[in-house]
C-alpha cells in the first residue's frame, strides 16, 4: 500500500547536506534530514561529499540494482597517490563480492553460493538458541539486574554464531569481532580520519593472516563449516583461489557481524520506544518474523551503500555522470510515504515491506537468511528469558560509522527467568 506525499516542496526549508549526519544529534536521528532531502531534493548533488545523495524509495532501488559496484581503485592507485599503506587495503577489498561487477560477481557468488548454501544456515539454529540462553544465563548469573545488550548480548551472539558458520574456533570470536569493527570503518563512512588509518591497516593484516592460516590449515584438516565449503567448492570446473577465499570469508563475517550487532540493538531500542508494539509481540510471538522484517526497515542497520554511475544518465531528471559517484540511502527509502503507509510508524504486523535494509538485486545481502534467524530466534530469546526489560535513563551513544547504524550501549534493567 502507498502513501502519496502531502508536503508541499515550496513550503519546505531549503535542501541540507547529508554531511549532517557528522553531527552527534543528526546521527542520533537522521530521519528528519532524510525527509528533507527526499521532499526538497531526492537526487541531490552534495559539494561537501562530491557525490549524489539518493533518497527516495524507487530512485534508490534503481542505484541498487543497475549502477556500478566497482567502487574500490585498484592499489596501484594508492601508490600513485604517494599512500601506499592504504593498498592492502584495496587489494582486499578489490577481490570482495560486495565491491564486483559482472562478469567477476556472478562468479564469485556462483562459487559462494555453492558453498554457503541454505541448509548450512538451517542447521545453525539451534546452536543460535543456545548460544542466546548462555548470554542470558551469564547476564541473571550477575544478580544485579544490570545489562548492556551491546557487551552482554548483541555483540558476542552473531560473533559466536559465525565462528560457527566459518568453522574457525569459538574462543576467537572476541578478536574476530574488534577487528571486524575496525575493518568496517571502511565500508560505513564517507569521511575517514587519518588518525586512524593506522587502526584500519593493523585490523586488516590481522584479518588476512588469520583467514590464510585457517584456509591452509583446513586444507590438510578440513572443519565442518564455510572456510573448508569455500575450499572445495566448484562450479564447472571453476574454483576460488586462496586470496579470493580469504577476502570473501572477511566479507562474510564483517557482514554478519556487524549489521546483526545492530539489529539487536537498534531494534530492542524501537522497542522499548514502543511500549504497544513490545507488548503485542511479547502477547504475539507468532509475528516475530514480521517484526524482525519491520525492525530491519524501521532502524536499517545498513544505512547507505555507495556506487558510481555506469555511463551518463538520468535519474530523477538530474544529470549524472559517468562513474559519479551516488550515495543510496537505505534508510531513507525505507521510510519514504511513497512506498510505506505510515512509514514513521512501527508496525511490527506490517504485511506490504519490501525494505532495501538487505539492498536490492545482484547485490543482495548474501547473509540475509542467517541474520533474518538470527534476529528471530535472538529476540524470542530475551523476551522469553526477561520478562522486565527498561531503558536506563542513561544518554545513548550512535557508533561513529555512518553507514553501519549502531549504539555503542544500550543499558538495561532487567529481570529474567
Amino acid at each position: 500500500m502507498t502513501e502519496q506525499s502531502t508536503v508541499d516542496p515550496e513550503l519546505e526549508e531549503e535542501t541540507r547536506s547529508y554531511a549532517e549526519l557528522l553531527d552527534p544529534e543528526v546521527l542520533a536521528d537522521p530521519y528528519p534530514l532524510y525527509k528533507n532531502l527526499r521532499t526538497t531534493d531526492p537526487v541531490h548533488w552534495d559539494p561537501y561529499l562530491h557525490a549524489w545523495i539518493v533518497t527516495g524509495y524507487d530512485d534508490v532501488t534503481t542505484v541498487l540494482k543497475r549502477f556500478s559496484a566497482r567502487r574500490t581503485p585498484p592499489p596501484e592507485y594508492f601508490e600513485l597517490l604517494g599512500v601506499p599503506e592504504v593498498a592492502p587495503v584495496a587489494e582486499l577489498m578489490v577481490r570482495m563480492m560486495l565491491f564486483m561487477d559482472a562478469p567477476e560477481h556472478p562468479r564469485v557468488r556462483r562459487l559462494a553460493s555453492a558453498a554457503f548454501t541454505p541448509g548450512r544456515v538451517a542447521v545453525l539454529d539451534q546452536r543460535i538458541a543456545e548460544i542466546g540462553e548462555q548470554l542470558i544465563d551469564a547476564v541473571l548469573a550477575r544478580g544485579d539486574g544490570r545489562m548492556d545488550l551491546m557487551a552482554d548480548f548483541a555483540d558476542p551472539l552473531p560473533a559466536m554464531v559465525t565462528t560457527d558458520l566459518l568453522g574457525v574456533p569459538v574462543e576467537d570470536h572476541m578478536d574476530l569481532k574488534r577487528w571486524s569493527t575496525t575493518f568496517a570503518e571502511m565500508l560505513g563512512n564517507f569521511q575517514h580520519n587519518p588518525e586512524r588509518l593506522g587502526g584500519v591497516l593493523e585490523a586488516v593484516q590481522n584479518l588476512v593472516s588469520y583467514f590464510t592460516k585457517e584456509v591452509e590449515a583446513q586444507r590438510e584438516k578440513p572443519v565442518d563449516g564455510l572456510v573448508s565449503a569455500y575450499i572445495n567448492a566448484e562450479v564447472d570446473g571453476d574454483r576460488f583461489t586462496t586470496e579470493e577465499i580469504v577476502a570473501n570469508c572477511i566479507v562474510t563475517m564483517v557482514g554478519g557481524l556487524e549489521t546483526t550487532t545492530n539489529l539487536f540493538g537498534n531494534g530492542l531500542l524501537a522497542l522499548l520506544r514502543d511500549p504497544e508494539a513490545l507488548a503485542r509481540l511479547r502477547a504475539h510471538p507468532e509475528l516475530m518474523d514480521s517484526a524482525v522484517e519491520e525492525l530491519l526497515r524501521f532502524e536499517s542497520p545498513s544505512q547507505h551503500t555507495a556506487r558510481l554511475a555506469p555511463k551518463d544518465l538520468e535519474l530523477g531528471g538530474k544529470q549524472i555522470g559517468q562513474k559519479q559517484a551516488v550515495i543510496a540511502v537505505m534508510g531513507s527509502a525505507n521510510r519514504d510515504p511513497q512506498r510505506f503507509h505510515d512509514p514513521d510508524r512501527l508496525d511490527i504486523a506490517r504485511q506490504d515491506n519490501r525494505h532495501v535494509a538487505f539492498a536490492w538485486g545482484a547485490h543482495f545481502c548474501f547473509g540475509a537468511p542467517l541474520a533474518r534467524l538470527e534476529g528471530r530466534i535472538g529476540f524470542g530469546t530475551l523476551l522469553r528469558r526477561l520478562p522486565t526489560i527498561e531503558l536506563v535513563d542513561e544518554p545513548l551513544t550512535w557508533r561513529e560509522n555512518l553507514g553501519l547504524r549502531g549504539l555503542t550501549a544500550l543499558p538495561l534493567q532487567v529481570s529474567g527467568t
